[in-house]
């Protein structure tokens, strides 16, 4: 499986470092793209060297090449993910607005009615947030906040993040072992 992995300027960067690890382990092609302001959130909130998680990418991709090739239809991938999803990059690709290569990707996964996962990391929510969710989801999003449930128990940070992790994986149709079927028996 080929997944696009995009990681936007919003807080929670952790998730998609996660996510790419995680598809690494599991054998998966990963085509990243990571814009200007995650960059900034990488070094705020990890302050350390996330290079080992880089390279196990694929292929990555500058933000502002938009003639890359996951600007195209033609690109083979089984999806795409935005996690996190800042409100600026939902705003962009709910509206159908392609200012840099996260945005155009995004824009040909609707148009090829490939599979775009938003993962949103924003709280409170305002009117505009809310109807750029409705717009993305009415285009073929899906949209998944970063809202981890707490019913089995996480003893760690780790586990919250791998919650999220394996909800975007159970919507790619990935087999993982991060959460268990809820069985309360």
């Amino acid at each position: 499986m080929r997944v696009i992995v995009a990681i936007s300027g919003a807080s929670g960067v952790q998730y998609g470092l996660r996510l790419i690890e995680v598809l690494y382990e599991l054998g998966h092609e990963i085509d990243l793209v990571v814009s200007d302001g995650a960059r900034k959130v990488i070094e705020y909130e990890v302050k350390k060297s996330v290079d080992h998680i880089f390279n196990k990418a694929t292929v990555s991709y500058d933000i502002k090449n938009i003639g890359a090739a996951i600007a195209s239809g033609t690109h083979p991938s089984d999806g795409m993910v935005v996690v996190p999803c800042s409100m600026k990059t939902l705003a962009a690709i709910a509206n159908g607005l392609s200012q840099n290569l996260i945005h155009r990707a995004a824009d040909c996964r609707l148009k090829e009615e490939q599979r775009l996962i938003l993962v949103l990391r924003e709280t409170p929510l305002n009117m505009i947030h809310l109807k750029n969710m409705i717009l993305a989801k009415e285009a073929g999003a899906s949209i998944l906040p970063a809202s981890p449930g707490f019913y089995y128990n996480p003893k760690s940070i780790e586990d919250i993040i791998d919650f999220v992790v394996g909800k975007v994986l159970n919507l790619l149709g990935i087999k993982h072992s991060l959460l268990k079927p809820w069985n309360p028996d």
